[in-house]
């Protein structure tokens, strides 16, 4: 058994026979996941610390990326390591060669951020418990998985307030466009940042971000156009036959009576995964579950399984931590309150 923690060593062959047979496999696990985020230099520095065994085959890969803040101070105050997806493990990996990749990824990172953080898209139950005697703290965090394996099969779930919402959309003129131009991905782009300006209160990744994902080949960019303009759309990355993720969508909801940009996006979103074959639509998160969340409302709609697959936290520095959960505090405060 060898740990890994330089992406150049890891081999190829051997990473993505790992993403066809693991069960905790994502696209966000993948080569082109880490690739994709080597090619956003300025906002994210990327990783993959892997566990081989004696025969080369892996039995388990962490990848993910460190956050960038172009200001140096913010950078020590902020950076953190994330996991999107949590890692990939084969599926028969021993609680040691786990306890490996988990203590290997912690002292690879330590230095390097503020804490470490694996967002589940999968469920890691049986590993919970390796997972904390590793000093990662488990983080209750909600998900849909929507069944894709047939157009029928999403018909049947969709809930009747969805349905009718979506109906009057396309019936008055909504339209959805596949293959966005640079200009329209542009126009989408505002809304999504006027949505995390007004709303969210994060970060928001910038415009190059998603116009690299726009020409990725994994990227689909699914927008919703309303007389000749962009109104809303979803940004998503595809596991081919295994997942589409919506990573992000938005909409300019209420302007128009009968038109609901967000729920189409979405909806658009969903039937082009089983238009494609791939089987399952993961929507990428839903809150926590001790809190009233209006996107877990908007995503409840769709027909999809409510899971808990959560979180898991490990905090490099305990006061750094604690100083920033403060100031992103104060921060969200003062946004909403302007």
């Amino acid at each position: 058994m060898q740990l890994i923690t330089d992406i150049k060593d890891i081999d190829r062959q051997a990473w993505s026979e790992l993403v066809t047979c693991s069960d905790t496999a994502t696209w966000f696990a993948t080569p082109a996941a880490v690739d994709f985020y080597a090619a956003q230099k300025d906002i994210m520095q990327p990783f993959a610390i892997a566990v081989e065994r004696s025969n080369t085959t892996l039995a388990g890969i962490a990848t993910g990326y460190i956050t960038r803040e172009k200001s140096a101070l913010k950078q020590y105050f902020t950076r953190r390591a994330i996991i999107v997806g949590g890692p990939m493990l084969v599926n028969n990996i021993t609680d040691d060669e786990l306890k490996t990749l988990l203590l290997g990824t912690i002292k690879y990172l330590k230095k390097k951020s503020i804490y470490i953080e694996t967002r589940n898209f999968n469920s890691y139950e049986k590993h919970k418990k390796t997972f904390q005697l590793c000093g990662f703290d488990y983080l209750p965090h909600l998900n849909f998985h929507i069944d894709t394996s047939s157009l029928d099969i999403i018909e049947q779930n969709l809930g009747k307030s969805r349905k009718r919402d979506i109906r009057t959309s396309f019936r008055d003129g909504a339209t959805i466009v596949e293959n966005p131009t640079k200009e329209q991905v542009e126009q989408w782009y505002k809304i999504l940042q006027h949505l995390y300006q007004t709303k969210v209160h994060t970060p928001l990744f910038p415009l190059s971000f998603f116009e690299s994902l726009r020409l990725h080949k994994d990227g689909r960019l699914l927008l919703v156009a309303y007389e000749g303009r962009i109104i809303g759309g979803t940004a998503c990355v595809m596991l081919q036959g295994k997942c589409l993720y919506e990573w992000f969508v938005c909409g300019q909801d209420g302007q128009q009576k009968t038109i609901f940009p967000s729920s189409v996006a979405t909806y658009a979103a969903i039937q082009y995964s089983a238009n494609n074959g791939v089987p399952r639509f993961d929507m990428m998160g839903a809150g926590t579950p001790d809190k009233e969340y209006g996107v877990r409302e908007f995503k409840s709609k769709f027909g999809g399984k409510e899971v808990e697959y959560g979180r898991f936290i490990h905090i490099c520095h305990p006061l750094l931590y604690a100083v920033g959960k403060v100031g992103v505090k104060i921060l969200k405060s003062r946004k909403a309150n302007r």
